[in-house]
């Protein structure tokens, strides 16, 4: 019985040792594994916040050319600038921030926009007057002649 027992003690410090090595490797494993799954969910986030911050810039500016936080008529015009008898011509305009939006002499209903026109028929000469007003009550106002040959 001696024999057995010395014997036996051999193959389980060896089967500790694989388990050990085992152990081991799995734990560096799964570190690496973890580390990897971290770095890219770091980067993604990193790539993210770039993205982010890019399109809050180009919002921004977007904001700032459509007349940001002020209250203004960003533009009035007619096109084309002269017609003939009979023909029509499209009066466009943009404002910032207002609450109501009049248009003298009165052709068709217009209302506050980034962009709109409206389409006109004058017989004669005329010169169209754009009023704008903000919630406060404040006025701007732009003119644009239409000739008519």
């Amino acid at each position: 019985m001696l024999t057995d027992a010395n014997s036996d003690p051999k193959p389980r410090a060896g089967l500790r040792s694989y388990v050990l090595v085992s152990i081991a490797a799995l734990v560096l494993a799964l570190g690496y594994v973890g580390w990897a799954f971290w770095s890219r969910s770091h980067e993604t986030r990193v790539i993210e916040e770039r993205a982010a911050a890019q399109r809050r810039a180009e919002d921004q500016r977007a904001f700032e050319g459509m007349g940001g936080n002020r209250f203004d008529i960003l533009s009035f015009y007619a096109t084309p600038g002269t017609i003939s008898r009979g023909d029509s011509t499209d009066l466009c305009y943009s404002v910032s921030n207002a609450k109501s939006v009049t248009l003298v002499p009165q052709s068709n209903a217009v209302w506050p926009s980034f962009e709109r026109c409206v389409s006109v028929s004058p017989r004669k000469t005329t010169t169209y007057t754009l009023t704008a007003t903000d919630a406060a009550g404040h006025t701007k106002s732009a003119t644009v002649a239409v000739e008519v040959r």
